[in-house]
């Protein structure tokens, strides 16, 4: 056999390839490890990152390193701190000596060197340009003799074998420190990223002589309104606009900040919608204004999210997104379905507010949220969380707790139990929130519910999935003369989804709903409830991405019995929308 010195042994040992075995790569990949990747790593020069990347990728990689605890390997003096490596193995002499006398070996933070991996040419050329920076470090330092003239030699041989790749090495790394620079001299911050949604909708409505509750009550028919008539509305084009920054300190950590601005105006609550119901049946989630003025920018979330414990995550904040961590589908999306689709439409009062969610794992199979949120909606002139009078306790608020199974990656199975207080509105009545769809006739001054509520999502195959929700509320509302009365609401959902159909990334999506249904006569409800009619929504929506982050959003809602009045026509709403992602 060959002999082959000290020093070839141990790049051959450290990268599992000597340099006839490297020579028989033909890969063109182009990789540098860092000290927590998947292969021992020499101390280098060379910027530790990936270089194979086009100019987009290559800042996306740049920005989550700037963001990322590292791993920082440390460097061995001896090779006994290698734990993986014993005085029997072959090449225990000559990784002894090269550690010893260059030091340019650093083991994996857990004190191993792992060489029985598998590596590429220019893996081995990365290691090789960190040995000869080590050695031309001693040479500088005066101290050529202590480099063997055996190892000069060998690494001549190996410099002349490799010198294509080493060439290539350096070229687009140079490069790339002109782009690494390039970003840090035009990056607003190290810890913060910008992300953006920007959404076009077209929307337009056919149906006419619509009935709809007003909140004026019939002297001739206790528990009813006088209804007035809607008429199809004109297509209309909007905006919205959501500009997330997400902040992160340790790595692990996240401050997000959302700002949005948006001027839409439902088609369907403007033109045949109840009174006091705005953001419930056939209204699609991006056709609205961001707060209570069109074109107005406000505060949409303020949250820091940390880890605690072992595994849970802790949220707090003045502004906690409800839908983010409660009743979750893999198939729905807010740019595909309406409000009454991406949650639960009993859940919940407080869709935004101030306060915690605590997230942990339970085991391999089941996970457990729960959260307290009171109501500080950007909708409202006065947010109760932030008002004195009200507070975290005095106004509408509600506590939620999810308990989540998902025995494999393609089902989720999630239980929830939600309680909540509701105040009363400015005329004295109760109701048009989440919890109770429906409002009271004046004389009351808070309510208590309690919903009960189910939601699954299976991917039967690649291509196709099921969904489904249900839920089951009971409000308890108190007279300001004394006494109370209860209201019973139930809904529920049932869909499917086709991803990928036609194009990866694409998702056809078919829903049926009934939003709310009334399981009690109550004779105190002025809207909602209609003629005790049971409405029916069908949804269709398809996501076509026409690029990475250009997306066309074709949606189609067919209301039949709107507003719960079954002499009602059946209500078609239309919406085209264009998702700009960033």
């Amino acid at each position: 056999m060959k002999k082959v010195s000290n020093l070839s042994v141990l790049l051959g040992l450290s990268l599992l390839a000597t340099a006839t075995g490297a020579n028989a790569e033909t890969q063109n990949q182009v990789q540098v490890q860092s000290q927590s990747s998947s292969v021992p790593v020499m101390q280098s020069s060379l910027p530790v990152t990936e270089v194979k990347m086009n100019e987009s990728e290559t800042i996306r990689a740049i920005n989550t390193e700037l963001n990322r605890p590292k791993e920082v390997a440390q460097n061995v003096t001896s090779v006994s701190q290698l734990s993986d490596v014993k005085p029997t193995d072959w090449a225990f002499t000559a990784l002894q000596s090269l550690v010893e006398r260059y030091g340019c070996i650093a083991g994996y933070p857990d004190r191993t060197f792992r060489g029985k991996q598998a590596t590429s040419r220019y893996e081995f050329a990365a290691g090789l340009n960190a040995c000869l920076d080590k050695i031309n470090e001693i040479i500088s330092a005066g101290l050529a003799d202590k480099v063997s003239k055996e190892d000069l030699a060998t690494l001549q041989k190996l410099q002349e074998e490799f010198a294509a790749e080493l060439a290539t090495l350096r070229g687009r790394v140079d490069a790339l420190d002109a782009k690494v620079e390039k970003l840090e001299a035009q990056q607003f911050s190290t810890t913060t990223k910008l992300g953006g949604l920007a959404f076009f909708n077209v929307t337009g409505g056919s149906g006419s002589n619509v009935l709809r509750d007003t909140l004026v009550p019939d002297p001739l028919n206790p528990g009813r309104s006088i209804p007035s008539t809607g008429n199809a509305p004109n297509t209309t084009m909007s905006g919205l606009v959501w500009l997330t920054l997400n902040t992160s300190f340790t790595g692990k950590d996240r401050l997000t900040t959302q700002l949005a601005v948006g001027n839409g105006n439902s088609a369907y609550s403007n033109a045949y919608g109840s009174a006091n119901f705005f953001n419930t049946t056939a209204t699609t989630f991006t056709d609205q204004t961001a707060g209570a003025d069109a074109n107005v920018f406000v505060l949409r979330e303020l949250s820091y999210q940390f880890p605690v414990f072992d595994k849970a995550t802790l949220i707090v904040g003045p502004r906690v997104n409800f839908y983010k961590y409660f009743d979750g589908n893999r198939f729905i999306y807010p740019w595909n379905t309406t409000f009454a689709s991406i949650n639960n439409s009993l859940l919940s009062d407080a869709k935004r507010g101030a306060g915690a969610v605590f997230m942990t794992p339970l085991g391999d199979l089941f996970d457990f949220k729960v959260g307290y949120l009171a109501e500080s909606n950007e909708f409202f002139r006065s947010n109760s969380a932030a008002s004195p009078t009200q507070g975290l306790t005095g106004g509408t608020n509600n506590i939620t707790a999810e308990l989540g199974f998902k025995p494999s990656d393609s089902f989720k199975l999630r239980l929830i139990y939600s309680h909540g207080n509701i105040t009363r509105n400015a005329d004295g009545s109760v109701g048009g929130s989440p919890s109770l769809q429906a409002t009271t006739i004046p004389g009351f001054n808070n309510g208590q519910s309690d919903i009960f509520a189910a939601n699954f999502d299976w991917l039967v195959t690649k291509g196709f999935g099921l969904f489904g929700r249900y839920g089951y509320g009971t409000t308890n509302l108190n007279r300001s003369a004394g006494g109370s009365v209860n209201v019973n609401q139930y809904t529920f959902q049932i869909g499917a989804a086709f991803p990928d159909l036609f194009k990866e990334g694409a998702q056809a999506m078919i829903s049926f709903a009934v939003p709310y249904k009334f399981g009690d006569s109550s004779n105190v409800l002025v809207s909602g409830r209609g003629n005790d009619g049971t409405q029916y929504d069908l949804e269709f929506s398809y996501i076509y991405p026409v690029t990475k982050h250009i997306s066309l959003v074709p949606s189609a809602y067919f209301i039949f019995n709107p507003n719960n009045f079954s002499s009602n026509p059946t209500v078609f709403i239309g919406n085209l929308q264009a998702v700009f992602s960033f």
